[in-house]
C-alpha cells in the first residue's frame, strides 16, 4: 500500500464520477493549524468549530460531568424514550454494547411518543462487552467539549447504579460500513460522487481532532464509525479509544495497542507509539475499501488476500 503521509499538511480528496484514478490523496500544502475563525482548511467558513473552551487534560470524573454541557438523563427517561429498548428500535451493536431509536422532544429533552419530537440514538453499554465505564467516561469528556460539523453530537449521557449510556443525535443513513458492504433495499450502493464527498467529510473530522485546537488522536477510525445523516454528510463517532496527542516537545503517545485489526498502522502496532499519523493511515485504509469495494479484513477471500493492505 502507498504511504500516506502527513507533516504540517493534511489532505483532501478530489473526484470526477467515473475516473478512479482521480479519488486519491491530494495535499492542500496549508497548515492545518489554520485558525477556524478565519476557515479551517478542510471546512467551510460558516461551519461552526469549537475547541477553544478544552481545559487541559486528563481530568477528573467529576470534573467531566459537571463541566459538561449535556443533558444528564435518569435511566427511566430513556428507557421511556426507547420504547423500553425494545428488539425492534435497535439501530445497530457495537463493541461498547447496543444502539437503540429513541424520541425526546427538541426543547425540554423530554422523552416522547415515537414519531414525534427528534429522533435520537441512545447506546446502553453491555457490562459483559469489550468496552466499559472508562470508555465511556472517554466519549463523555472529548465530546462534551469537541464541536465540529464532521463530528457526531452528543447530547447526554446516562449514569445511574450500572447503567451507562449515550444519547446522540439520529444518523439517519446509518454507518459507512453498511452503505459499502451490507446489501439491502434500504442500504443502496454509494455513487462515486457520494464516497467522496464521504471521505471529504471525514478527512475534516480527522484534520480538526488533530489541528492545534484539539490534539486528539482517533484511534479507532474505520468504516463502521463513520456516520452519515439524511445528506451524506460524514459524522465520526465513537470516542471511546480516543487519546489526547503528545504535548510539548513529544512526537508521539506511548500506550497500549488498542483498535480494529486491519486498520492499525503498523508502527502503532509494533512499538506502542501513537501519532496523528496512525489516525491517516487508518484513513487511508477505509479509502482503499470505498475504491475497492473490499474490507479491510475478509477471511472469505482466498489464502493470502485476506487483509487488503499488506
Amino acid at each position: 500500500m502507498q504511504e500516506f503521509t502527513m507533516e504540517a499538511s493534511y489532505v483532501a480528496c478530489s473526484c470526477e464520477s467515473d475516473l478512479l484514478e482521480d479519488t486519491v490523496f491530494e495535499c492542500l500544502g496549508e497548515d492545518s493549524t489554520h485558525d477556524s475563525r478565519k476557515g479551517n482548511v478542510l471546512s467551510s467558513s460558516s461551519s461552526r468549530v469549537s475547541a477553544s473552551s478544552v481545559p487541559p487534560t486528563p481530568r477528573s470524573e467529576g470534573e467531566i460531568l459537571t463541566s459538561s454541557n449535556l443533558k444528564s438523563f435518569t435511566f427511566n427517561e430513556l428507557r421511556t424514550a426507547t420504547r423500553n429498548f425494545r428488539p425492534d428500535s435497535v439501530l445497530g451493536e457495537g463493541g461498547f454494547g447496543s444502539v437503540f431509536k429513541g424520541w425526546i422532544d427538541e426543547h425540554t429533552l423530554a422523552a416522547t411518543k415515537p414519531g414525534t419530537g427528534i429522533t435520537i440514538a441512545v447506546k446502553k453499554l453491555n457490562q459483559e462487552g469489550f468496552q466499559g465505564h472508562k470508555e465511556w467516561l472517554a466519549e463523555v469528556n472529548y465530546l462534551s467539549q469537541l464541536s465540529h460539523p464532521n463530528l457526531v453530537k452528543l447530547i447526554g449521557y446516562c449514569l445511574e447504579d450500572e447503567q451507562r449510556l449515550l444519547v446522540y443525535e439520529f444518523m439517519s443513513r446509518g454507518s459507512l460500513e453498511n452503505h459499502l458492504f451490507r446489501r439491502s433495499s434500504y442500504y443502496q450502493p454509494l455513487s462515486w460522487n457520494l464516497r467522496m464527498k464521504v471521505a471529504l467529510g471525514a478527512a475534516k473530522g480527522l484534520a480538526f481532532l488533530h489541528s492545534s485546537k484539539a490534539k486528539v488522536i482517533y484511534r479507532d477510525f474505520k468504516t463502521s464509525n463513520v456516520l452519515l445523516d439524511s445528506n451524506y454528510n460524514a459524522k465520526l463517532s465513537d470516542f471511546g479509544l480516543a487519546k489526547d496527542g503528545p504535548t510539548g516537545d513529544k512526537s508521539h503517545v506511548s500506550t497500549r495497542v488498542m483498535g480494529t485489526y486491519g486498520y492499525a498502522a503498523p508502527e502503532y502496532l509494533a512499538t506502542g507509539h501513537l501519532t496523528a499519523k496512525s489516525d491517516v493511515y487508518s484513513f487511508g485504509v477505509v479509502l482503499l475499501e470505498m475504491l475497492t469495494g473490499r474490507r479491510a479484513i475478509d477471511k472469505n477471500r482466498p489464502t493470502g488476500e485476506y487483509k487488503l493492505v499488506e
